[in-house]
């Protein structure tokens, strides 16, 4: 299995999504015209905007809570860390340059998740990267394949990392043993999922932003009270990224250590271009009602992930002075051991909360990307999403009590074939991606409400639904 693992991760990271990613990214940036750049004001508006009343969905702020319960999780405490013991500060530059240029990209998935989404059972909104795969380019079995791997990895693998990472933070803060830790979680869990989407999305929407807030208000103190030493912090990020100042940490592999480091813990941290976030983005009721309303949203959650909450944990890490290559401190036990150097041993259990908090809503969150590919592969029925849940509170319990080595490369290899496909994908259909938004900001620009009408896009025939889009 290890050598499986090893094989596919040398595949897709080594040759496919080091160099893909990037590239997709910087094509969606410029031909959209730097819509992430120019547009920015454009992603508040889009989420603070009164949400519509439908039962079939819910509202773009849930969506974006729910986006960012799966993205910010352990890749924003664990995955920094790792990326800085690995890759040196140099690291974080190029997770830097994958959010921003990944926001074009989930920018790009999210319209198309929202254009192409469906009605699943009850009238509830379904859609993301299998009906966009099967609809606009007429392969289901592709849509298929995705649907696989997407349960494979966010319903089980991503979900197991979650839990090693609480189960390692909660022994180290407080000892209890990583089984008592999983069951426990495992019940949590099960009490919100048995709920569905709509219960995910009002855990989410109250839980996320608190706990992004009193993390970043904690970051910004440390940052304050350190202030004199932030310029030098800064220095260490962007000259280790290009081999200009001396390694710290990552000291085998120099400049591409860092890069593949970054680019790496980037994606596992933001998920721009790995189709995990469309599948709750295509379950929002859009304000304005275009498709490329939900993509703002998206945008703006890899900004927050990754330009705010992963840059918050590496100035931390870096500050304390805890980066020490010799050492053999890495993960979680390397931003519990920075925090304990600025605020004492509160920041051991500080981060064990956070962990906490941070993992068990990106568990939640995964899941409900899980129940969309159910619907794609026909088996969104109650039995169908039960025997799914089950599968997901055992692999809680499971990941809670095995090495991180094995489940973070297993996970890479899952989200390396998901993310190939996808980007495939969005690159395929980029033509509709260009003409979504130039309708969209034409529009804004003549001061009107965005509003899609299908009557404009002959070309996508019955690939849509209709009866979703027939708003005058």
């Amino acid at each position: 299995m290890d050598a499986i693992v090893g094989f596919l991760n040398t595949i897709f990271w080594g040759y496919i999504l080091i160099y893909g990613l990037l590239a997709v990214g910087v094509y969606f940036t410029v031909s959209l015209g730097f819509i992430q750049f120019r547009h920015f004001g454009e992603m508040i508006r889009t989420v603070m905007k009164s949400p519509e009343t439908d039962e079939a969905g819910i509202s773009p702020f849930q969506a974006l809570t729910v986006s960012l319960a799966s993205r910010v999780g352990t890749g924003n405490l664990a995955g920094v860390a790792v990326a800085l013991s690995l890759g040196g500060p140099g690291a974080i530059f190029w997770m830097w340059m994958v959010a921003l240029v990944g926001m074009a990209t989930a920018y790009a998935e999210s319209s198309l998740a929202q254009l192409y989404k469906t009605r699943g059972a009850h009238g509830h909104y379904r859609g993301g990267p299998a009906f966009y795969i099967s609809k606009g380019m007429n392969m289901p079995w592709l849509g298929a394949v995705f649907s696989v791997c997407l349960i494979i990895s966010f319903g089980l693998v991503f979900n197991a990392v979650q839990a090693n990472s609480i189960a390692t933070a909660v022994e180290g803060a407080f000892g209890i043993p990583p089984l008592v830790v999983g069951l426990a979680l495992a019940a949590l869990t099960g009490v919100v999922i048995f709920g569905g989407i709509k219960k995910i999305a009002q855990v989410a929407e109250i839980v996320v932003p608190f706990m992004a807030a009193a993390y970043l208000l904690l970051a910004i103190v440390i940052i304050v009270i350190n202030i004199t030493a932030v310029p030098g912090a800064l220095w260490q990020i962007v000259g280790s990224a290009f081999g200009l100042t001396e390694a710290v940490g990552g000291v085998t592999g120099g400049v591409m250590a860092a890069l593949l480091n970054g680019v790496k813990r980037g994606l596992f941290s933001n998920e721009a271009g790995m189709g995990s976030a469309p599948n709750i983005a295509a379950v929002a009721v859009p304000v304005p009602h275009h498709p490329s309303s939900q993509g703002f949203v998206q945008a703006l959650g890899v900004f927050i992930d990754t330009l705010l909450i992963c840059t918050a944990t590496a100035l931390m890490i870096i500050l304390s002075g805890a980066l020490d290559p010799t050492a053999g401190v890495q993960g979680t036990d390397l931003t519990q051991a920075a925090l304990a150097e600025h605020i004492g041993t509160a920041g051991r259990y500080f981060i064990a909360i956070a962990i906490f908090f941070f993992a068990f809503t990106s568990i939640i969150g995964n899941y409900s990307y899980s129940e969309n590919a159910m619907v794609f592969l026909g088996m969104g029925n109650t039995q169908g999403f039960t025997a799914l849940r089950v599968l997901v509170l055992i692999m809680v319990v499971w990941g809670a009590m095995q090495a991180v080595a094995t489940v973070f490369n297993t996970a890479d290899a899952s989200m390396g074939m998901m993310a190939t496909i996808n980007l495939i994908a969005i690159v395929t259909m980029s033509g509709t991606i260009a003409k979504l938004t130039k309708d969209y900001l034409s529009q804004r620009a003549e001061g009107k409400e965005p509003m899609f009408h299908a009557a404009d896009y002959p070309e996508l025939g019955d690939g849509i639904d209709h009866t979703i889009w027939s708003r005058d």
